[in-house]
């Protein structure tokens, strides 16, 4: 998670802005990531010798006639698609299909996957190469290169009872929230969801982040857990989900149900705006000292941002947290992308590099999540797992992507919204 480029996979997967005029909401669906993005990745080449055995032909699919431009490629121009130990993206990939299997795009491929049991990395790459025809992701406006951030599901501290210690709370879904799905009528906002909250005979915004921690939002009994950090519970909500350790040693996994509707506000560009970060500084960790320096500024700058998420308890699992897709994410083989170009549940070949380090992480994952700042064609939030060593890495992780869309042979290519 970069809190200065992203908002979270899962919080923001339907919302549509606070805008209740469908015009405007759409306007809000196509707004832009910030545009700030590190310096351009060196060429990266392949490294697969000539005499490696010839890779399928494409099949013919039917021209795309709107959104990004998917190039068929061979599977020797994905740079180092031999080196990845594709096997360790099956279980993910099975995963999704539990998800997929019945719709007529994934029908084919999910059922030969399920012949095939616990795969070695060479036979995990040739289901792959059989399967799937490979294309190169591009953007209409920017070329081939786009941005990847990361995710992590954090843990925090808390109890199921208000105390002194325990004081900030973490709400479920209140009652008076209204959701509006409008795609019966406009298919073309079928990942658009309108939320206000009912006044006389209106529909209004519903209650905005300040709004709801002055008490104004009927929520009271709506408590799920309490914790001790306004600042760890922010990020939660710029997460989407986590776990809670409560007081008698009992874990509680909570994730995203929904959201109040207001847009996502970086309050890392707030800071940067008002001269506390320099914007070289921006990450979480770097906020997180920044607010623990200036108690008396917190609650304002939270507040610069209208967005509130509201969740619901999960059953307890080792699994990862529920993606958009609705199956458990995989840690490091999972990414959040935008839904109007690459489609949820397809297999995704990244080149970038680790964290602040010219170390290639260049591999096979699944498109198995969303998030509100993740916009545009070649953009991805990489889930990094649990546990601190996923929070350092996602927290640092902003650099220059390349990707690569596996699409079932055969199959229509999907037509985005364009850019």
């Amino acid at each position: 998670m970069n809190p200065y480029t992203r908002f979270s996979p899962a919080s923001l997967r339907f919302a549509g802005g606070s805008v209740l005029f469908i015009a405007v909401a759409v306007l809000a669906g196509c707004a832009s990531a910030p545009s700030t993005a590190p310096e351009k990745l060196p060429p990266v080449t392949t490294g697969v010798p000539a005499e490696v055995r010839p890779t399928p032909v494409p099949s013919p699919v039917p021209p795309q006639t709107a959104g990004p431009l998917f190039r068929p490629v061979s599977w020797n121009e994905l740079p180092g698609w031999r080196e990845d130990n594709v096997a360790e993206a099956w279980s993910a990939f099975v995963a999704g299909c539990s998800a997929l299997a019945s719709r007529d795009v994934w029908r084919s491929v999910c059922a030969a996957s399920s012949r095939l049991a616990n795969p070695s990395a060479e036979a995990a790459r040739a289901f792959f190469e059989t399967n799937f025809v490979p294309y190169q992701v591009r953007s209409e406006t920017a070329g081939d290169e786009g941005l990847i951030t990361g995710y992590f599901e954090p843990l925090l501290r808390g109890s199921r009872k208000q105390t002194a210690r325990y004081r900030y709370p973490v709400y479920g879904v209140p009652d008076d929230l209204v959701v509006v799905d409008l795609t019966e009528l406009y298919p073309e906002l079928k990942n658009m969801r309108l939320r206000g909250r009912v006044e006389g005979r209106r529909l209004v915004p519903y209650y905005d982040r300040a709004r709801i921690e002055g008490g104004e939002a009927a929520l009271r009994g709506k408590e799920i857990a309490w914790v001790d950090d306004v600042v760890e519970l922010f990020f939660l909500h710029v997460q989407g989900s986590g776990r809670i350790l409560l007081e008698n040693g009992e874990t509680l996994r909570i994730g995203y149900a929904d959201q109040n509707g207001h847009p996502y506000r970086s309050i890392g560009r707030v800071l940067i705006d008002r001269g506390e970060l320099a914007a070289e500084q921006v990450s979480m960790q770097s906020i997180q000292a920044w607010a623990r320096r200036n108690p008396t500024k917190v609650n304002e700058v939270l507040n610069s941002n209208a967005s509130y998420v509201f969740f619901r308890e999960l059953p307890a699992s080792t699994a990862g947290p529920p993606g958009s897709l609705g199956v458990p994410l995989t840690a490091r083989r999972s990414i959040a992308v935008d839904p109007r170009y690459v489609p949820i549940g397809a297999p995704v070949f990244i080149a970038t590099t680790w964290p602040n380090s010219p170390k290639p992480l260049n591999r096979l994952v699944l498109a198995q999540d969303t998030g509100g700042a993740i916009r545009g064609s070649v953009r991805a939030d990489f889930f990094w797992g649990y546990g601190e060593a996923a929070a350092r890495e996602a927290g640092r992780m902003k650099q220059r992507l390349r990707m690569w869309m596996l699409w079932p042979r055969g199959q229509p290519l999907p037509v985005g919204a364009g850019e």
